[in-house]
């Protein structure tokens, strides 16, 4: 009952305190519901994955076998800035502003198959250097119990919570070719690591202190790519070379033209065999991350809907979000794709298209307009406004139209 209570409160269109808190014909307490999100036994990481997985399983079933299933990792801010007491509260690094807040950082693992995006785990991470925690937990319990081993993955690194992430999904039954990363995360140590369990495609940071094994030499990224000879005219992919990290794992560098300026973006792969245009297209799909975070925050009330403290409370209430957007993901999928109508559909409709190298392309540098904006190529508000359109046209691309958008923003 406490559970359904909280998990309408975004699709009625109230907050906790309107909805719970000072409503007298709700059919829960306040005491109760507080006392529901703050439980110190509650495993709601194995009930959002065990949910996510029978989730999972239903779609896969609706896609041809050949179609590539991927995991995606990324991290965004759990912004708590107007906040002194929380629970491990911290000063975190806000990589798209390059500015630091007071929050989280919230630490995904989705699971895609290019049509439908799910949330397996996450993570709400403080700062690992106890100086920039403003506020330690506080809170007894059994060493034994969830809420303890969260507290303890709080403070770890982010590299050590992804491997264990993975590794759960794994266990549990997700059934994934690819795991996906941006910039901040492909590092020769977490690709290696991830190598273990998954092939890994992710974009590379041009960055002089990372070499690589290439023709006897061990050389950055861009000196790498002044060795290679380009493809002529305006081809989208430049080129792409077979490397060596330092510990000495075989992977695929792929460097794509970014049509905004005259300059270049790059992408590893672990599979030595996939074509370049293959690893473009299925790198593509990491962006439906990004409309998760954009569905999770602005329509399903992610750190706006309730102000707890408590760190337990946290992890309870952004577990319902998540359960939220499986519910829109579901929906979403069992209105669009002809198969979920009988079983007529199986003998006379195609399986829904998995996006194509143009639209994963569009979609990568759609990507970089923040990474613009920061180091002045365009503007600011430019940038935000081109995020914005396409952040928007890829919400639509899951099935919300755009007057859904207006209403509920509004």
């Amino acid at each position: 009952m406490i559970l359904s209570v909280v998990f309408n409160l975004a699709f009625l269109g109230v907050n906790f305190f309107r909805g719970v808190v000072v409503n007298d014909h709700a059919p829960i307490g306040k005491d109760a519901a507080y006392d529901f999100l703050k439980g110190v036994s509650s495993n709601w990481r194995r009930f959002l994955l065990l949910t996510a997985v029978k989730i999972h399983t239903l779609f896969k079933s609706l896609s041809d076998e050949d179609r590539e299933i991927v995991l995606i990792i990324d991290d965004s801010t759990y912004d708590r800035s107007r906040s002194k007491k929380v629970e491990l509260l911290s000063r975190v690094f806000d990589h798209s502003t390059g500015r630091y807040l007071k929050g989280f950082r919230m630490l995904t693992l989705c699971c895609s198959d290019g049509v439908s995006c799910l949330p397996l785990d996450f993570g709400l991470l403080a700062s690992a250097d106890a100086e920039k925690r403003l506020c330690e937990g506080v809170k007894s319990m059994d060493k034994r119990c969830c809420a303890y081993q969260r507290r303890k993955e709080a403070v770890q690194k982010a590299t050590d919570n992804t491997l264990a992430m993975v590794k759960r999904a794994l266990n549990a039954g997700v059934k994934a070719r690819y795991v996906l990363m941006d910039s901040w995360f492909t590092m020769p140590a977490m690709v290696s690591a991830l190598k273990k369990h998954l092939d890994v495609i992710g974009m590379v940071r041009k960055t002089p202190n990372v070499k690589y094994g290439f023709e006897g030499e061990s050389l950055c990224l861009k000196d790498i790519y002044k060795k290679l000879k380009k493809r002529p005219g305006r081809a989208k992919i430049l080129a792409s070379v077979q490397a060596t990290l330092k510990d000495g794992l075989d992977v695929k560098l792929v460097f794509v033209r970014d049509r905004r300026k005259k300059d270049w973006l790059a992408l590893l792969s672990t599979d030595l065999e996939l074509e370049d245009e293959e690893v473009v297209r299925i790198y593509g799909k990491r962006w439906d991350i990004e409309v998760f975070f954009k569905m999770a925050k602005q329509h399903l009330r992610l750190a706006k809907e309730i102000q707890i403290r408590d760190y337990d409370g946290l992890i309870a209430h952004t577990s319902i979000v998540f359960l939220r957007y499986m519910f829109v993901a579901y929906r979403c999928r069992m209105e669009t794709d002809q198969r979920t109508f009988g079983d007529l559909f199986y003998a006379c409709c195609q399986e829904m298209a998995d996006i194509n190298f143009v639209e994963a392309l569009a979609r990568i540098l759609a990507l970089t307009v923040d990474h613009a904006a920061k180091f002045g190529t365009i503007g600011t508000a430019t940038a935000a406004t081109l995020s914005d359109n396409v952040i928007r046209t890829a919400l639509k691309y899951v099935g919300i139209a755009p007057c859904q958008l207006s209403t509920s923003e509004s």
